[in-house]
């Protein structure tokens, strides 16, 4: 900004001076005009401007209310002396300082102090062609040379503007954060305008300034000269300390009247606390009145109080966010102060036991701890706003698709519910695990979810939040798998009944049958019945197949055949009959084809019978009989008959007592007359094996009556006479033989010697050799003869 005589006699200047310049190169005018874009309002910060109540605040209350922390309302302000200069009023519309706000711009800072070598008003609120500036306060200020010194013995700092006042600390460590700005960051400026600017500090008792604004890493002090990138032409220069270079206003970037600036910077000195100290700012151009330097202070950043940090040591900030309560160490950080005292408070209320250093809060509200210092009658203060806020149920999830031709995307918002069941939950689905951490704007778009080409395995990160700040962080794992296709195979369509079929399931890992309980793929079965079986496919991850497999296995009826062998005697036949059926074939041990055959000998027989499904086999045994033979005869006078018989070939016996022409299973006949011959038969059931035997039916009479009557007129022996060893006698009482049996005469008729004898009893004698056991049979007995005379 030049000053109205400059202005008046540039052009002298220039046509005088063309071959020479002060800074041997050729000045150019500020960069910042005014254009139709940087006319809108919000491009550039406001300084001193209405509307901020600390626009109009003294030196002074901005020292203490704007760039202390927390201010001071103490009885003893750990601050005084406040002085600017030059000593200019507030009401100046020309001041060197003021107070600035980034209102709607990007600037890195909020509010703070602005000290300029021009007019403050200047350096912001709308861009500004002017050139123009006022006395500062003196040439080349004897601490600043000091501090930073003069590059020349023939220039000067010129335009000095100073802020500066005494404080008490109450910890070891005083700092402020704060950018460097200059009209200077323009052409080739840099390489030889050295505007610079010091903080520096010294105790109110006595001592050497320390310049507290210093570049890190012992880097060099805060001046154009110190600090810029690499200035190219016939006139530039190599950079130096780029990295704290801030860039030049640009066309996005255009929110102060200063071509180039710093990046923040933080100026930090070490104190004893309760001594006092004596701060001075100082900002100054160099060679030129022309082109203004400014230093913008971050408001609160010069903090002589106190901090809360949490247990780690982080600065906390002034507003805290924190979800379901979770417990907040809140440290009260006050650096080399012994015997210093606490007292937390909640919504301004005393905390009763609270007076530790550090307190845990675990409910929501504002939260400030006072520090009281020994010696110090201002006890520090700092605060805290908890806010609570309820973070939305979440759990990690797994999302399944199985894949078919016409569905192979994920749909994401199927996995909602089971993430979270919070009513009005939001989620954001996050490729990158980092993305998710930092909830930035790289999560898949709404639109997206419902078909999201996922892979199987893939993990994605997910944020449920409630729609505030509370949030957390689970995965969805992806799991895909086509969808399989079932099939099934048998060994056999048709089974006869006993058989078994082995069902194979292919297409899937395990499988769910509809017919019985079993996964696995293969299995046998033994179905009574004509059976459709039916099978899913089922995937390793658990998909299964849209439709079933089926397989239908009939049940042919079984083949049964009701052949049997039986006995023959010599020379006999018998037909074996397998029995009929549907379908049947057969094929004989003899290699006959039809449903009989006749067997003339004995041995085994057997019949394979096919129904176009199985064959069976049915074995029998056509057995030799022998003629059974009659070894005994039991017979009593009731008239049962009792028929013993031997069966040297085995087979079943069947008996008659009529000569054959009944036959009956059981060897024992009732209703035989006495007396009687019985042609008794025995044979093997089914053959022409007969055993035979004439039986008489022998009982003794106990009395004749030989009248001529036809009725018991005799004892009759004819029936047994010819038995071997026959023999029959009768005797008297006194044993006389009065009657011995002969060929000729085997009957006694109560005669002896031709004469009838007497009516009495007499004792007979009976003997003979059984036809059937071979044994010889002996009975004895009494008989009443009666005569009549």
């Amino acid at each position: 900004m030049l000053n109205y005589r400059l202005k008046n006699y540039l052009f002298l200047f220039a046509v005088l001076f063309m071959s020479v310049s002060i800074s041997a190169q050729k000045r150019q005018p500020p960069k910042n005009i005014v254009d139709e874009t940087n006319k809108k309002a919000g491009v550039f910060i406001d300084v001193n401007a209405a509307g901020y109540a600390p626009s109009a605040y003294t030196p002074e209350q901005l020292v203490k209310n704007i760039l202390i922390n927390g201010g001071s309302t103490c009885s003893i302000p750990n601050v005084s002396n406040v002085t600017i200069t030059p000593a200019q009023p507030v009401s100046s519309d020309d001041r060197f300082w003021g107070y600035f706000h980034k209102g709607t711009t990007n600037f890195p800072f909020t509010d703070g102090i602005v000290l300029t070598t021009g007019r403050a008003r200047q350096a912001g609120n709308v861009a500004s062609s002017a050139s123009y500036t006022i006395p500062g306060a003196g040439i080349d200020d004897p601490d600043l040379l000091v501090a930073v010194p003069n590059p020349s013995t023939t220039d000067h700092y010129n335009d000095n503007v100073m802020l500066e006042f005494d404080f008490v600390p109450n910890s070891s460590q005083i700092k402020f954060n704060y950018i460097f700005a200059s009209e200077e960051y323009s052409g080739t400026f840099p390489c030889q305008y050295s505007d610079a600017f010091a903080l520096l500090i010294k105790p109110v008792s006595g001592g050497p300034y320390v310049n507290l604004a210093v570049l890190p890493n012992n880097a060099g002090p805060v001046a154009m000269t110190n600090i810029h990138p690499l200035i190219p032409g016939t006139f530039g220069c190599p950079a130096i300390n780029e990295i704290y270079f801030g860039g030049y206003n640009a066309a996005t970037n255009i929110v102060t009247n200063y071509d180039g600036r710093t990046v923040p910077l933080t100026a930090v000195g070490t104190v004893t606390p309760g001594v006092a100290y004596h701060f001075k700012m100082v900002l100054s151009d160099y060679r030129d009145w022309s082109y203004d330097s400014a230093v913008f202070i971050e408001g609160g950043s010069f903090d002589i109080g106190i901090k809360l940090v949490d247990n780690t040591g982080a600065l906390l900030p002034s507003t805290l966010n924190v979800c379901d309560n979770i417990p907040q160490t809140l440290v009260a950080q006050v650096s080399g102060i012994t015997g210093a005292t606490y007292q937390w408070y909640k919504d301004g209320v005393l905390i009763p036991g609270a007076t530790a250093v550090s307190y845990t809060a675990t409910a929501p509200g504002v939260y400030e701890v006072k520090v009281s210092v020994p010696g110090n009658t201002c006890p520090a203060s700092a605060t805290v706003t908890i806010v609570g806020g309820t973070s939305p149920a979440a759990q990690n999830a797994i999302l399944k698709i199985c894949t078919t031709p016409t569905v192979s995307n994920f749909n994401l918002n199927d996995a909602k519910p089971q993430i979270s069941t919070t009513a009005g939950a939001i989620f954001r689905f996050y490729v990158n695990q980092a993305d998710a951490q930092a909830q930035n704007a790289n999560f898949i778009p709404d639109a997206n979810l419902a078909s999201y080409n996922g892979t199987d395995g893939q993990v994605l990160h997910v944020v449920v939040s409630n729609g505030g700040f509370c949030s957390k962080l689970v995965t969805l794992t992806l799991r895909k798998e086509a969808t399989p296709v079932a099939q099934l195979a048998a060994t056999k369509l048709k089974i006869c009944l006993g058989e078994s079929v082995t069902l194979t399931a292919s297409g899937g890992v395990t499988y769910q049958w509809s017919n019985f309980t079993g996964t696995a793929a293969v299995q046998t079965l033994s179905p009574t019945q004509t059976t459709t079986y039916t099978v899913y496919a089922i995937g390793a991850q658990g998909c299964k197949s849209l439709q079933p497999a089926t397989v239908k296995v009939e049940v042919v009826p079984a083949i049964t055949s009701n052949l049997s062998g039986g006995f023959i005697c010599e020379s006999d036949k018998m037909t074996l009959d397998a029995g009929a059926g549907p379908n049947y074939s057969y094929l004989w041990s003899n290699g006959a084809t039809t449903q009989t055959i006749v067997a003339g000998t004995p041995g085994i027989y057997f019949v394979d019978i096919s129904n176009g499904v199985c064959t069976k086999r049915f074995t029998t045994e056509v057995k030799q009989a022998l003629i059974p033979e009659i070894i005994n005869v039991d017979y009593n006078q009731n008239g049962t008959l009792i028929i013993t018989a031997s069966n040297l070939g085995s087979g079943v016996l069947e008996y008659s007592a009529d000569n054959g022409v009944t036959w009956q299973g059981s060897n024992v006949f009732n209703n035989i007359p006495n007396n009687k011959i019985i042609s008794i038969r025995v044979r093997v059931k089914t053959t022409s094996c007969v055993g035979f035997l004439e039986y008489f039916t022998f009982i003794m009479q106990n009395v004749i009556t030989p009248n001529g009557d036809n009725v018991n007129d005799m004892i009759d022996f004819r029936g047994i006479s010819d038995y071997n060893k026959f023999q029959a006698s009768i005797s008297d009482r006194y044993g006389k033989v009065v009657f011995k049996a002969e060929k000729t005469r085997p009957f006694w008729d109560g005669y002896f010697q031709g004469k009838k004898l007497p009516t009495a009893s007499y004792w007979y004698q009976v003997t003979f050799e059984d036809p059937a056991s071979k044994q010889l049979t002996v009975k004895t007995g009494w008989i009443l003869l009666k005569n009549f005379e």
